[in-house]
């Protein structure tokens, strides 16, 4: 653990902000924060969290900083994100495993955020050169009118546990190649990952002879959060966490006239049609029920099989759910590693019970008997007679509630029937199925697959959600516009002062 530190350099500082060109402020009032391997419920390291009054510091920088920032060519400002990238290839490995050593999920799925990271450099890198704004005929002649796209200001970044580099990196290679300076408050319970990423980006800073681009500030919500969503100084709040409290960063951010980007949770499900290649659906069901122990918002939580072949899905998947280890997230033979948290463990035997109690019967999981100790779980199935209100509830957990349907109008209308709207995804060797799944009647989710699970999201394809998903999309796509203004330009070049609509004044 102490070489992984030490080779991210995590050991030389436990200051809670950092801003500059590699300048830690030690708060002298902020609380110790610890953070905890949620393999084996150990200490990793110590934190210091930031107050309120080092928040403003690390703010202000950004502000200052953004004023020289936002001149600078695009595509110079994609050679410092294109570097940012090779120093992540470099290190790909070790932030990786540090990745899955405090948040839990397994080695394979932590280097692969990691090599997210690298790839949303790559797809900003690009589009540096390409912010490009439409030219628009004008009515009135000798006229020239055009749009174009002006860096947005500094943006506040508030991230979550189960994706604690990645998510970061889609807003920021991003938003930087678009001119904006960056404030980012990770999840208390990753804070060393983001020390590590920031070291990373000092660096890079350094290189290119900047200072303030990238910015960390790890603090609580009353000192950090609620100040940062309600700071008028942060045109732009990116929020990832629960649906119930981007509602209330919706709410703040609007209040104040700013800009909102809200990527919330997702009760996500697949259906399977009696035609569909079962040894497909199969393996993308346990990867997305099971994968990073059900800890995605992407998680497949719900799925619709068809009657006849409901008993032979249901087969299928318990033995296959049998042959998934659990255990130590950096062991290579591991599939599951453990829940973030000991209260996360309980919402999972609550959600159980519930269920249950709703007629629900389980068929495979939630014995949780042999288990390592630590906040380890068995991934669970639960075959349910209906879609309760226990189902359509998120439990961000490796339950999977499996039920049947006759038509595919009944599928698509249980599949609709929750308030969230992240991703879906339909198994059939039908054209008209897949393609009906897939029109204005279908799925109402941001992210609708054919043959292809609800998790695993390439960068290319704007990532996000409908209802009470939030509506904001990240990564790919024409992404880059929610991190800037656009502007509308009219330029007459004739000796006449026509004006628009024909009207006659004067």
């Amino acid at each position: 653990m102490k070489s992984l530190l030490d080779k991210l350099n995590i050991a030389a500082v436990n200051a809670g902000a950092c801003t500059g060109q590699g300048q830690w402020i030690n708060d002298p009032h902020g609380e110790k924060l610890t953070s905890f391997n949620p393999t084996t419920g150990e200490p990793i390291a110590d934190v210091v969290m930031a107050t309120t009054e080092t928040y403003n510091k690390v703010a202000n920088e950004a502000v200052y900083n953004f004023k020289s920032w936002r001149s600078v060519p695009a595509p110079v400002r994609g050679q410092v994100i294109r570097d940012l990238g090779e120093r992540l290839r470099e290190l790909r490995e070790p932030l990786g495993e540090m990745v899955s050593l405090e948040m839990g999920k397994i080695r394979a799925e932590g280097i692969g955020e990691v090599q997210e990271m690298i790839d949303v450099c790559d797809f900003a890198v690009g589009l540096s050169r390409q912010l490009c704004g439409q030219t628009m005929h004008s009515e009135r002649p000798g006229h020239r009118m055009y749009e174009q796209w002006h860096p947005l200001g500094p943006v506040g970044i508030i991230s979550a546990f189960n994706f604690p580099v990645a998510v970061w990196a889609w807003n920021a290679a991003l938003a930087a190649v678009c001119g904006d300076t960056l404030i980012w408050k990770p999840s208390l319970q990753t804070p060393l990952v983001s020390i590590a990423v920031l070291h990373i980006c000092n660096q890079v800073m350094v290189d290119h002879q900047l200072s303030g681009i990238f910015n960390l500030i790890i603090g609580d919500n009353a000192n950090v959060a609620t100040t940062m969503v309600n700071d008028p100084r942060l045109p732009l709040i990116s929020f990832t966490g629960s649906c119930a409290v981007g509602k209330q960063v919706a709410q703040a951010v609007a209040s104040r006239m700013g800009k909102s980007l809200l990527e919330l949770g997702g009760n996500n499900a697949i259906i399977v049609a009696a035609d569909a290649d079962m040894d497909l659906a199969v393996r993308a069901i346990v990867f997305g029920a099971v994968g990073t122990a059900g800890q995605r918002c992407t998680s497949t939580r719900r799925v619709f099989a068809q009657k006849a072949i409901a008993a032979d899905l249901a087969e299928r998947l318990v033995k296959a759910y049998s042959q998934i280890s659990i255990g130590d997230p950096l062991s290579t033979s591991t599939l599951m590693g453990p829940l973030i948290t000991e209260s996360a463990v309980n919402t999972y035997h609550d959600a159980i019970k519930a269920a249950v109690a709703e007629g629900g019967k389980v068929i495979c999981g939630a014995a949780n008997a042999n288990l390592p100790a630590g906040n380890f779980i068995e991934p669970t199935i639960i075959r349910m007679p209906a879609q309760t209100a226990q189902v359509k509830q998120e439990t961000f957990a490796p339950i999977l509630y499996l039920m049947e349907f006759e038509t595919l109008e009944e599928a698509m209308n249980l599949q609709n029937d929750v308030p969230q709207g992240l991703s879906s995804a339909i198994f059939t060797t039908s054209l008209q199925t897949s393609e009906t799944f897939l029109s204005s009647v279908g799925s109402d989710c941001g992210i609708a697959n054919v043959n292809i699970g609800t998790s695993g999201a390439e960068i290319g394809g704007a990532f996000g959600g409908e209802k009470d998903t939030g509506g904001g999309r990240e990564s790919g796509s024409d992404s880059w516009k929610v991190y800037m203004r656009r502007q509308t330009n009219t330029i007459n070049y004739s000796n006449n002062l026509p004006l628009a609509q024909g009207i006659e004044f004067g």
